[in-house]
């Protein structure tokens, strides 16, 4: 993958092109370019395709257009996407060649996986292990994290779901949703804090008479009459 590491990531980002103009066959050269060089790394992976549907030329041509509209429309801009989703490829079990949806998502979760951050599917489980398991730690700080994003999304997921009462389905697409947003954080360099504890507020109780005492100053500085008097 070495040759679309060295690539300008300035052609992946000239990606963001309307996608329609790709469907017209108005290809940005540079993304056109680029997705050359991932067709002959694939081809070397999946060497079945072409003998069946990139066998023809027009066939592949056809092909890569979709592929540059898909990238368009799915925010796979980075060099560092199309590495992580060529190195799921290589570990890939499966003989056949991936449709763009597919790649798309290799690329994806590759990406959460060098930052090491879990997939969607991942994270809906921790947020369901949290769920049973919650009651058994004085406070979320001290609940066993397997990492500091953890703590942040997990607890932010927990508090949507009972606040909005989301479904399974909500729930799920919040966990896609909140590990794009940890994804662009920590991809920035922001360093994400520790759990931190909360101190508890302690409520220290005060006689019948000394809290009297105190609705009376309060009166009195209010200029308040005392009760049964006009």
């Amino acid at each position: 993958m070495s040759a679309i590491a060295n690539r300008d990531g300035s052609a992946l980002a000239r990606m963001s092109n309307p996608a329609t103009q790709a469907m017209k066959g108005i290809v940005n050269p540079d993304a056109e370019n680029l997705v050359d060089v991932l067709f002959r790394q694939l081809k070397q992976v999946f060497p079945a395709a072409s003998q069946t549907n990139l066998r023809r030329p027009e066939d592949e041509n056809a092909a890569k257009k979709q592929w540059i509209a898909a990238f368009a429309e799915n925010g796979i801009r980075t060099r560092e996407q199309l590495s992580a989703g060529m190195q799921h490829a290589r570990s890939s079990e499966s003989p056949f060649w991936p449709s763009p949806g597919q790649f798309i998502a290799w690329c994806k979760q590759g990406v959460l996986k060098a930052n090491g951050l879990p997939s969607s599917e991942e994270l809906y489980g921790l947020v369901m292990e949290y769920c049973a398991n919650r009651g058994l730690y004085s406070s979320p700080e001290s609940y066993p994290w397997p990492s500091n994003a953890a703590y942040w999304m997990v607890t932010k997921l927990y508090s949507q779901m009972r606040g909005k009462n989301q479904s399974e389905s909500e729930l799920r697409k919040s966990c896609t949703e909140e590990l794009v947003i940890m994804g662009r954080r920590i991809e920035s360099g922001e360093e994400i804090p520790k759990p931190v504890v909360q101190l508890e507020k302690l409520h220290i109780p005060i006689s019948n008479e000394a809290g009297l005492q105190k609705i009376a100053d309060i009166r009195k500085k209010l200029n308040l009459p005392r009760r049964g008097q006009q």
